[in-house]
């Protein structure tokens, strides 16, 4: 993560913090998709950080438009809506197809 360029476009973060955790894909099997899977993922990784000491967490999905069809391989990242129904709110946009989102605890 820290080599990667979406992440950290136009912030200044500190890429070394230990406390700020990052939920950088989801992996759902074929057949279960669209079910809700990634949602409880994303509140899932949210009890795990927080319960494990970690002060803030951080998502970077993919910006999605209703009818506007997006790859399978691209949206492994996640999509707003999955960590904002987690609680995490945007902070920074360093492309046009992709958000970073964080929950501070």
């Amino acid at each position: 993560l820290l080599v990667m360029p979406i992440p950290w476009a136009g912030r200044a973060q500190d890429k070394t913090d230990d406390g700020v955790w990052a939920v950088t894909c989801f992996v759902t099997r074929a057949g279960y998709r669209r079910r809700g899977v990634s949602r409880a993922l994303a509140g899932a990784a949210v009890t795990f950080a927080r319960e494990r000491g970690a002060r803030a967490l951080e998502g970077y999905p993919m910006i999605t438009h209703p009818g506007h069809d997006i790859a399978w391989g691209e949206l492994h990242v996640g999509s707003r809506s999955i960590f904002a129904a987690a609680g995490f709110s945007e902070v920074h946009q360093p492309t046009l197809r992709r958000v970073v989102m964080r929950i501070d605890f």
